[in-house]
C-alpha cells in the first residue's frame, strides 16, 4: 500500500457551522496525526449537504494524501458521508452483515426496536475496511484506491477517539515511515515575541528538529519537534536543542508539557516543605484559587485573605495606617506588608500579596489603571515587583496572578531550606 505524508481533516456537520457544537475532534485529530508523523496542513468544516460535502471531498483530495472525515454516519436521511464518499471512489454500498447483526443485538439488549433507517448504519461502501464502534451503533469504514485514502468515522468524540486509537492507529502506523515527538518548553515573565528574539539563530538555522513559539493564556511555549523512525532517536534531537534553551532562558522555564504555573508553584512548595498564605486585593481571591484548584495544594496552602479595604488590610495583616496614607493602597510599601502579614499572622513560610488598580475606574496620574504590585514574604525577608499590565480588568487580574506564581516560582528556586 502506498504511504501517506500528509492528511486532511473534513468535520461533517451543519451544526458546526453554527456554532451549536464544539469540533473538539479537528484538535484531537490534529494531535494524533502529528504523532503518526503524518502532516496535516488544511483543516475544513462542511455541512451535511451533498453538493457542499462532494466539492470538500474534492477539494481536500487535491491537497492531501489522505482524508478523515468524522460525522455523518448516522441513520438520518441528512446524514450522507458514506454515500459521499463511496460517490467519490466509485464505489457501491453493500449490507455489512455482521455489523447489522451486532446494531440487532444492541437494540435488542436495551429493549427497543431497531426502525429501518438504522439498517443505513450497516451500508458500506465494497471493498472497504470496517472500522468497529465499541461505542455506539455507527461503525466507521476506511476506502483506499488510485493513491488516496478516506478514512470515515462517527462524530460524536466518545465514540470517534476510542475508534482512531484502537483501529485507525494500528492501520495508519503500517503506511508511515516516521513519527513525529515533540517537547514543548513552558515560560512565564517573556512575551513571545522577545522570547522568539532570543531565538532567533536557532530558528533560523532549524531543520530536524524544528523550533516553534507559541502564546498562551499563562505565558508561551516552544515546542521542539523532530521527525524520526523512533522515540529514541527524536529525543536524541531533541535534547541538545531542549538543553540550549534552558542555558540561555532557563530563568523564565517554569515547566514542561501541559504543567501550569499553578502546580509548578505547588510541586516546588512541596519539595522545600514550605508552607504559603496569600493577601489579596485587586486579584480578590483569583491567586489563591488558582493554587487551591491543584490537586494536593492543601498540603502546603494555609489561608488566603482578600483585604479589599484599607480597614481589612490594617486590621487582618497589621499593615500600617502610616504606610497607607502616605504610600497609599496601591504601593510597593503596602504590598510588602501585606505580604509579611500574611505569613507572620498565619504561621506560613512564605506569604505573597496583591494591590493595584484594575481599573476601568481608580487611577490617578501617578497611579494608571494597570499598576501593580506583588509583595513576596520569604525567609524572613520582603521583595517586591512593580507591573504595568495592560487589558481590561479581568485580564489584568489575571495577567497578575500569573506574575505572582513567576515571582514565586523564582524565589522558591533560590530559597535555601535548613
Amino acid at each position: 500500500m502506498d504511504k501517506i505524508n500528509s492528511a486532511e481533516i473534513l468535520s461533517v456537520g451543519t451544526e458546526l457551522l453554527l456554532g451549536d457544537i464544539v469540533n473538539t475532534n479537528a484538535r484531537f485529530l490534529s494531535v494524533e496525526l502529528a504523532k503518526l508523523g503524518i502532516n496535516v496542513y488544511f483543516e475544513t468544516v462542511a455541512g451535511d449537504n451533498a453538493g457542499r460535502l462532494k466539492s470538500a471531498f474534492e477539494a481536500a483530495f487535491s491537497r492531501a494524501d489522505m482524508v478523515v472525515a468524522t460525522g455523518g454516519l448516522g441513520p438520518t436521511a441528512d446524514d450522507l458521508t458514506k454515500e459521499t464518499g463511496a460517490a467519490f471512489f466509485g464505489r457501491k454500498l453493500v449490507l455489512h452483515e455482521e455489523t447489522l447483526g451486532k446494531m440487532k443485538s444492541f437494540f435488542k439488549s436495551i429493549n427497543r426496536k431497531m426502525t429501518d433507517n438504522n439498517v443505513k448504519q450497516a451500508m458500506f461502501p465494497e471493498n472497504s475496511v470496517i472500522l468497529p464502534n465499541n461505542n455506539g451503533t455507527a461503525p466507521g469504514c476506511v476506502i483506499a484506491g488510485n493513491g488516496k485514502t478516506l478514512i470515515m468515522l462517527p462524530g460524536p468524540p466518545h465514540e470517534m477517539e476510542p475508534m482512531f486509537r484502537e483501529s485507525v492507529t494500528p492501520y495508519l502506523k503500517q503506511r508511515t515511515d516516521s513519527i513525529l515527538v515533540s517537547r514543548t518548553l513552558l515560560f512565564n515573565g517573556i512575551g513571545e515575541s522577545a522570547l522568539e528574539n532570543e531565538l532567533r539563530d536557532m530558528i533560523d538555522a532549524q531543520t530536524n528538529p524544528t523550533i516553534a513559539t507559541y502564546a498562551k493564556p499563562n505565558g508561551v511555549s516552544v515546542r521542539i519537534t523532530a521527525k524520526t523512525k523512533n522515540e529514541e532517536e527524536a529525543n536524541s534531537l531533541i535534547s541538545p536543542v531542549a538543553d540550549e534553551i534552558y542555558a540561555c532562558l532557563g530563568a523564565f522555564i517554569y515547566g514542561e508539557g501541559e504543567t501550569t504555573p499553578e502546580q509548578a508553584a505547588v510541586a516546588a512548595l512541596k519539595s522545600k516543605n514550605l508552607k504559603i498564605s496569600c493577601a489579596e486585593s485587586c486579584t480578590g481571591g483569583l491567586l489563591a484559587a488558582s493554587l487551591i484548584s491543584v490537586a494536593g495544594a492543601s498540603d502546603v496552602f494555609l489561608e488566603g485573605i482578600i483585604s479589599y479595604s484599607n480597614e481589612s488590610k490594617i486590621k487582618r495583616l497589621n499593615v500600617s495606617e502610616k504606610t497607607l496614607d502616605n504610600y497609599g493602597a496601591v504601593s510597593a510599601r503596602t504590598a510588602a506588608e501585606m505580604a509579611k502579614g500574611a505569613a507572620e499572622t498565619l504561621g506560613a513560610d512564605i506569604g505573597v500579596s496583591t494591590t493595584g488598580i484594575a481599573g476601568p475606574s481608580g487611577a490617578t496620574d501617578d497611579k494608571p489603571v494597570g499598576l501593580v504590585y506583588i509583595g513576596l514574604y520569604i525567609n524572613g525577608s520582603v521583595k517586591t515587583r512593580e507591573l504595568h499590565l495592560s487589558g481590561n480588568r479581568q485580564r489584568i487580574r489575571e495577567r497578575s496572578v500569573s506574575e505572582a506564581l513567576r515571582f514565586l516560582l523564582e524565589e522558591i528556586k533560590n530559597t535555601v531550606v535548613s
